[in-house]
């Protein structure tokens, strides 16, 4: 296994050195943006379109407060998986593979296989479902459109990361936009949102259910091993106090991108409680019947809008799902297959489903379930390890950072097991 200080030496050429990346431009945090912008795409996918509109349309603004909880959590655990790349050179996966047994590593890595399809099926039907919404077109060939630009996106890697990240980006900008101007048609009641952002409540366990699905659904295992695998070798710290400086800026790159992912959640669910639920319309349980509903609510524009924001998450987060599952195949069992063969492959179970008629919602809540298995073996994984000084030398976790990431991967498996309970109704 190679050690913190054996990496420091090997280092890569052509890569950036801190120092080199401060004095690249005058906007000096600008180098440093970009990996937890991919990260977010995750947490505001087509599975979140569909747990914040069934909490704001059945219970108003009450659970706004989950998604300020929810957005602190993943505020904590992507910075854990960014340093976790900084400090080691290596991500998770690799780290994964180097410190347990060669059993250990193919069991994790079929696991995270698995996960990752189903995520990919999530994301890949949400923006299917986004282009028939938009276009008018059949679902099944709204599949083929999304494939076409899923390959278009993923195309872009050829060009080197920075134009990746400019697109990811770009996308999660017109969603955030495409939101805002949904809430200024919606004309929300920002006293009561305010209210309910600080101060937890609910209204009876079906509340306190979605309220588990919210929060449980908050880390989504593929990202985790990702943000590792972007930050290891994207600047490279060749000192302890420079990698303390790189870890610097690297939270503002977290906090940002969390924080507008985090504002683009909460104005879905405000945005239906204050149509759906302001409307006397509690029961819009499906992306087509949220879309259907705004029209007649809030007029055509809105309701393209609620398109277009679902076909740019759904082709976003596909393609940054398809990325993970190249980090975890390689950094678990070293191999690796050209990125299009794991485009075509993670497809298949999305054409299935088209094919044969599942309803395509009900599928984006089925995958979620399947979701919730992976959360402990990439979350226990990561908090032991950034919390090992010989593997993270001056960026180990503080105490308290233990502790806190110790209660939130306790609570967030908790919530996963709870949640899979109910789903199955096991007494």
């Amino acid at each position: 296994m190679a050690s913190r200080v054996e990496a420091e030496q090997e280092l890569p050429k052509g890569l950036l050195t801190v120092d080199e990346a401060l004095h690249r431009t005058r906007f000096r945090i600008l180098p440093f943006l970009g990996p937890a912008f991919i990260a977010c795409v995750a947490y505001i996918d087509p599975g979140n379109f569909a747990t914040n509109i069934a909490g704001g349309s059945k219970f108003g603004y009450t659970l706004v407060w989950v998604i300020v909880a929810s957005n602190l959590m993943a505020m904590l655990i992507q910075t854990l998986s960014a340093k976790l790349g900084i400090a080691t050179r290596r991500n998770l996966p690799e780290v994964c593979r180097d410190e347990f047994s060669r059993r250990t590593s193919v069991g994790l890595w079929i696991q995270a296989e698995v996960i990752a399809m189903a995520t990919d099926l999530a994301e890949f039907l949400g923006a299917a479902i986004g282009f028939t919404l938009l276009l008018g077109t059949s679902l099944l060939f709204s599949t083929f459109l999304t494939a076409i630009a899923a390959f278009l996106i993923l195309g872009l890697q050829r060009y080197g990361f920075r134009p990746f990240e400019a697109v990811i980006a770009s996308i999660v900008g017109v969603i955030g936009i495409c939101y805002l101007i949904e809430l200024f048609y919606a004309n929300p009641d920002l006293g009561a949102v305010a209210h309910h952002a600080l101060v937890p409540s609910f209204q009876g366990s079906e509340s306190v259910l979605l309220a588990v699905g919210i929060l449980g659904a908050t880390v989504m295992p593929h990202v985790i091993y990702l943000h590792s695998a972007l930050t290891q070798d994207r600047i490279v710290a060749e000192s302890e106090a420079s990698a303390r400086q790189l870890m610097r800026y690297t939270q503002i790159d977290v906090i940002v991108a969390m924080a507008l992912a985090g504002l683009i959640n909460m104005s879905m669910l405000v945005m239906a409680a204050s149509t759906f639920w302001r409307s006397g319309l509690p029961n819009v349980d499906s992306l087509e019947g949220a879309h259907s509903t705004l029209e007649p609510i809030l007029g055509g524009a809105a309701s393209a809008l609620f398109a277009i924001a679902l076909l740019g998450s759904g082709l976003s987060s596909s393609a940054v799902g398809t990325l993970s599952g190249q980090v975890v195949m390689q950094g678990f069992i070293r191999r690796r297959i050209p990125v299009w063969v794991r485009r075509v492959v993670t497809m298949i179970p999305a054409f299935v489903v088209v094919a044969i008629g599942v309803n395509p919602s009900r599928t984006l809540v089925l995958s979620q379930v399947v979701l919730s298995f992976g959360i402990p073996f990439a979350l226990v994984p990561l908090v032991y390890f950034t919390s090992r000084r010989d593997l993270m030398g001056a960026l180990v976790n503080r105490k308290l950072t233990t502790a806190a990431a110790v209660l939130v991967a306790a609570g967030i498996i908790a919530l996963n097991v709870f949640l899979l309970v109910q789903t199955f109704g096991i007494a």
